[in-house]
Order: C-alpha cells, then structure tokens, then sequence
C-alpha cells in the first residue's frame, strides 16, 4: 500500500504532463519498474491516492481524477448506470428468437456481464446494486446519482410481492441501510448521498394497462422499456410474439400520459422481414404519431441454438443479414434520427460463441461512428451529441425546441445546445397529455388538466451533488429549462399546473423549485 501511495505522489507531482492513456500507461510500467512490483491498477492507485487525501497528505485534485478514472464513458451521461438482474420466472412469451437456458430469466445468457454478475450473486438485488455502485466508485465515479436499470424478461408478469421486496432491497443498497418497508426507503433516498433518481423496468407491451401503471409509479418506476421488436403484424405473427401492434399503440399512449419515458426494443432481420421492411420501420416510427419512442435499443436478430428460430434457420425459411447488410441498415438509421430521441444501444452484448448467423461485431457502434467519421456526418441522437469530456465553460449555450405530435398528445423537447447543434448540454421532454386535448378525464388524478415533465438531464460529466466541476451539471440549465416548461404549459395551453415524474432520489430538487409531492408525482400549481 505504501508504494501505491509513493506511484500516487510522485503522480501529483507530474499531473499536467499526462495528456493520454498512454501516457498514464507509460508511468505506470517505469513505476512498477521502480518498486519491482506488477504494474499497478488504476483501482488501486485510486484507493491509495483516497487514503493520501483522507490523511491530509496530499489535497483533492479533479487532474488526478480524471487521469485515473476507469472507462470515464460510464459517467459522461451525467448519472451513473447500475443494471440488476431478476431471478429466473417463467416467461408468457413464445417467440421463436427468443433463447432460454435452465436457471437463468428467458432471452439472457451465460458470459454476459450482468448475467455473469448475478449468478455469483445468487440473483440478490442488494448485493448486485452494492457490489455495481462500489465498483463503479473505486473507478472514480461518482455515484450521487444512480439510474437504476432492472433487467430479467417482463416485469409485469413477475408476482407482486416479488416485485416490490426487489425494488426494496435496490433502494436500501443505494441508502447502505435496512428499512422497514418500501415507501421507507424511498423515503431515505430522497436525501441519501447516493440516490437513485430514475428506475426503469423492461415489459410485454400487452402487459400494460391503467393498473399496471399505477402500479408501476407507486415502485417509483420512470422509464419502461417495451419489447415492441416490429411494428408490422404480419412479422409479429409470423415470429410468435403473442400480441400485435395495436397492444404496442395502447401502451405507448397509457405511459407517456403518465409521464414515463419510453425506449423501444427494436429487433431487424426477423423472419417475415427484409431489408427494406426494416428500412421503413424505423422511418415510421418517427413519422407516424403512434409510436415516437424517446430512446431506442436495437438488438438486431440473432440465430442461436438455444432458441426455436435455429431449426428455421437450418430449413432455409429465414435468412441472416451480414456484417455489412447490418452496418449499412444502421447507418440509414441514424442518418434519419430525430434530434429529441437516444438510441442507447446497436447491437445485445452476446458472446460470439452462441451466434450461429447474424451479426457477430461486438463493437459495432465504435465500427459505424469509424465510418460515419470517414464519410463526413454526425448522427443527430441524443447520445452522439451529448457534450461529454467536451465541455467548455466558456462555449455559449443556446436554447432550442422542438415540437412534434405523439399518441394524441403534443411533445416539446427543450434543449440547451451549441449553435451548430453538435453538442448537447441539457434536455427536459414536455407532454401535453391527451387528456386535454380529448377532454377526458385523467385515469391518475394527480395529471388532471396537468402538464407533465417527462425528463430533465443535464449530460456532460457526472458530478456530486452540490459538487462544482469542468462539467454542464449544477450550472443552472436545468432550472431554466424547468422555468420554460413552466412558461409554455400556462400561456400557451392555459394550464395551471405542471407535474413530473421525477425519480425518488431528484424529489428534493424539484422542492426547491416549489414543487410538492402530490401521490408519486411532484406537483406544482401557478
């Protein structure tokens, strides 16, 4: 330990001249050189440049910070991402793609990450979240601000006990306390240092009624992720997935009136589809009202022999796109993505040795953004334009909106951005429910002739709470976006009150903003 400590002096002593990883890299072997030891971690410098700070020896230094960080990617979205996996139930569904092996939740498989994570862990939500936030934080992290993520198949159909003993457990690892009950330990997180501030669970899209989601906001649930795969019935059908599109239109429309944000899972190269269906599907999820999904995951079809689609595979009834069919389908993709949605993922973290046909590049986003660099044009999302270690304080921020109709509702996506709109620095999604335009009552009292703040994030690297850094976080945009949000619901709709969904852990910021909680939402009247 104490040499770890002397590599971490000597570090501080050279900060300024560490540009690179490889430079850091390069250190690193002369040190171990030095001491005759294997060349330290980064995990481990870390833990000893901590000790240093504790005892005084050495003062607290963002350089030193942002040289050791592990995988700094992990934290530049402004939150910290912390994914749980659910014990294995049995699954409603009977889709032919989907693969199952023994003792793990259907469509998960051995060798992935968080599987991997999970079964060492006896599938124990405590232990995951205590064992990913701690990880994360001897990386450098900061973990104040946690999104919680809660894989395993549908949620919906798991028993609600399960259900919310699961939940529980997550808040009382983030609170590193016990509590008696679930709406205790929401409560504890509401001022705990690290709070979880967003929850998101993935669903069948038939799964979704009024009473689920209500059930769904009283586990403090913020984003659902539906399985939707096609938006085509004929495919849908074809493939076995149980429901058709309209169940897709239903549960979208239930859930952004509630205020939740929305990821598709979108699944290209299924059978019954081609290249071009694919094409127009995704440019019709954009087009058209019904759909209009906030973020995006696509997990193109894969053949594995662990599901049905195999033997299918081997009759010849259904073909696997290549490598470049898939990258070029992707790129057509991205070139037409709207400004206001994220497409978080390109391709499911499958281990190559289960993939029999389809594509098999693992970093196929980095491949794309290689090309796309090449060919001379930047994708519009969310995520390829979220500012990250880019962040000048000194670069002026301009606000934009954006206007758009979904599910009988009105959408305004506020942003504050650079001028050319290559860098984003803080969004907040505002829906006008269809409630207001329908004249119907609201089936949650809380949202009755109510706007409702979808999301508010300010992205760039994450920072503590309260904590100033080289970072658009804690600067204020948030607050004006807020301000705006609030401007927009009263003089152009006359409305007069706004509600958020607001995860447990940013109910006390939006307190301070004059917000009350009114049942799971806070709620503010003018």
């Amino acid at each position: 330990m104490k040499v770890f400590e002397k590599i971490v002096l000597e570090l501080a002593e050279r900060a300024n001249q560490f540009k690179t990883s490889q430079d850091l890299a390069k250190f690193k072997n002369q040190s171990a050189k030095k001491y005759q030891i294997e060349i330290p971690s980064n995990i481990q410098l870390f833990k000893a440049y901590h000790r240093l700070v504790w005892q005084k020896k050495l003062k607290k230094s963002e350089t030193i910070e942002k040289i050791l960080k592990k995988r700094p990617v992990r934290s530049l979205s402004g939150i910290v991402n912390v994914s749980v996996l659910t014990k294995p139930f049995q699954c409603p569904g009977k889709c032919v793609y989907c693969p199952f092996v023994a003792d793990l939740p259907k469509s998960y498989l051995p060798k992935e990450p968080a599987v991997d994570r999970a079964v060492k862990l006896g599938f124990d939500p405590f232990q995951q979240t205590e064992y990913r936030i701690q990880t994360l934080a001897s990386e450098g992290h900061s973990t104040d601000k946690i999104d919680l993520r809660i894989i395993g198949g549908t949620w919906s159909f798991y028993p609600a006990r399960y259900q919310t003993w699961f939940v529980k457990r997550c808040f009382d690892a983030a609170n590193q306390k016990t509590s008696r009950s679930l709406a205790q330990a929401q409560k504890f997180n509401e001022k705990a240092k690290q709070r979880i501030i967003g929850i998101s669970i993935e669903t069948r899209p038939d799964f979704i009624n009024q009473q689920e989601v209500k059930r769904l906001r009283k586990l403090g649930i913020t984003r659902v992720e539906l399985g939707v795969q096609s938006i085509y019935d004929e495919v849908l059908i074809k493939n076995n997935r149980g429901h058709l599109v309209g169940a897709t239109i239903k549960a979208t429309k239930l859930l952004k009136d509630a205020g939740f944000k929305i990821c598709y899972q979108m699944m290209p190269n299924l059978m019954g589809s081609d290249l071009k269906k694919d094409e127009q599907m995704f440019k019709e999820l954009f087009s058209n009202p019904d759909f209009q999904p906030d973020y995006l995951k696509i997990y193109p079809c894969l053949v594995l022999k662990e599901a049905r689609l195999y033997e299918s595979w081997k009759k010849g009834e259904h073909q696997a796109y290549s490598d470049r069919q898939l990258k070029n389908l992707i790129k057509k993709i991205k070139k037409r993505i709207p400004a206001y949605v994220r497409i978080q993922r390109i391709i499911r973290d499958i281990p190559a040795e289960y993939i029999v046909a389809g594509g098999k590049i693992s970093n196929l986003r980095q491949v794309i953004h290689q090309e796309m660099k090449k060919e001379g044009w930047q994708c519009q999302c969310v995520r390829c334009r979220e500012v990250g270690k880019d962040y000048n304080p000194k670069e002026k921020a301009y606000l934009f909106r954006q206007d758009y109709s979904g599910s009988g509702g009105k959408e305004i996506f506020l942003s504050f951005e650079n001028k050319p709109r290559t860098k984003l620095f803080s969004f907040l999604r505002l829906r006008i429910p269809s409630q207001v335009f329908s004249n119907k009552k609201h089936f949650l009292p809380a949202l009755e002739d109510s706007a409702v703040i979808r999301e508010v994030q300010t992205v760039g690297q994450a920072t503590g709470i309260g904590a100033i850094k080289l970072s658009p976080q804690h600067r204020g945009l948030g607050k004006k976006l807020i301000a705006e949000a609030e401007k927009i619901c009263q003089k152009e709709f006359g409305l007069n009150r706004i509600s958020v969904i607001a995860g447990i852990g940013a109910r006390e910021y939006f307190r301070k903003l004059g917000y009350r909680l009114n049942q799971t939402y806070l709620v503010k009247n003018f």
